[in-house]
């Protein structure tokens, strides 16, 4: 049994931590609105994040934004301030790949290992404990924390250094945003055009253009359920950081950025808290036509 510290219990984060609990391990948890029943139950609940990391030999944090994890981790009673030598940090958190080499020295410099360990595959994978997970960190730090990233997912992959995890995850969410557009463009037009879209994705489902995305997503658009398993808010965040990251480097992402105005479009008209997939509204919007009946 580990004694592991957990932060930030929402949609991905619950069932996360859930993993860590079921396989028998002691944890501590600290989040910003009311900890999840399933979660109490089993787990110590600390007033603060410096709790969590004094309790805690590795430290888990699954927050929303940059800003988000810089509080959690530098704040007033953050974690830092409750580490001592030998504990580690793993940010599984999708954050900016720049602020995350500088937490992560700042947090070396303490002693502690630090891994950024972003995730892939949603509330689903998250549940099913079958996400994908791309960590940047030491191969020591890596081999410290893998057994417990196993008990939450199935593609694991040590991709580099520090950052580079956050890396992988901001070209992950490049492929999802275009990949989701593709297939809201494509029903939108097979369904205007006056065929039957689940036929077509039916269809589409046993070439070439078959995909993940179309699979699930394209389901989503037709039977439009938008609840969220992955909220367009935090998908724009992480095009953000693309486009951000994009100019730092002097890289042209003409797609990605078109992706992002789709979200923005969306973000404009109170939708930003559904699921991604619901990019398609925007492009509904411009068609005036909606890929199946609401």
């Amino acid at each position: 049994m580990m004694q592991l510290g957990f932060i930030g219990l929402g949609i991905m984060g619950t069932p996360m931590c859930g993993h860590l609990i079921k396989a028998g391990h002691r944890v501590f948890v600290h989040t910003r609105s009311k900890v999840p029943a399933e979660i109490a139950a089993s787990a110590t609940v600390c007033a603060s994040q410096r709790e969590v990391a004094e309790s805690a030999d590795i430290v888990f944090l699954m927050l929303p934004d940059t800003p988000d994890v810089e509080a959690v981790l530098f704040g007033e009673a953050g974690v830092a301030s409750g580490l001592s030598r030998g504990k580690a940090v793993v940010d599984m958190s999708s954050i900016s790949p720049l602020a995350t080499k500088e937490y992560a020295r700042r947090i070396v410099e303490r002693g502690c290992e630090y891994l950024d360990a972003p995730v892939s595959g949603g509330e689903v994978g998250a549940k099913a404990g079958s996400l994908t997970i791309m960590v940047g960190g030491t191969p020591e730090g890596f081999e410290r924390v893998k057994p417990l990233f196993e008990l939450m997912g199935k593609n694991i992959t040590l991709v580099g250094g520090h950052g580079d995890g956050q890396t992988t995850k901001v070209a992950n969410q490049i492929i999802v945003a275009l990949n989701i557009a593709a297939v809201g463009e494509a029903l939108l037009f097979a369904s205007k055009a006056g065929a039957d879209p689940a036929k077509v994705r039916q269809a589409l489902m046993g070439g070439f253009a078959a995909s993940r995305i179309l699979e699930v997503h394209g389901e989503r658009m037709i039977q439009r359920t938008f609840n969220p398993g992955f909220r367009i808010g935090l998908h724009q965040k992480d095009l953000n950081l693309a486009l951000a990251g994009a100019k730092a480097i002097g890289v042209a992402l003409p797609q990605t950025a078109g992706a992002a105005q789709l979200m923005q479009a969306c973000a404009a008209n109170g939708w930003d808290q559904l699921d991604h997939s619901a990019l398609v509204k925007a492009l509904e919007l411009m068609a005036r036509h909606e890929v199946a009946p609401g």
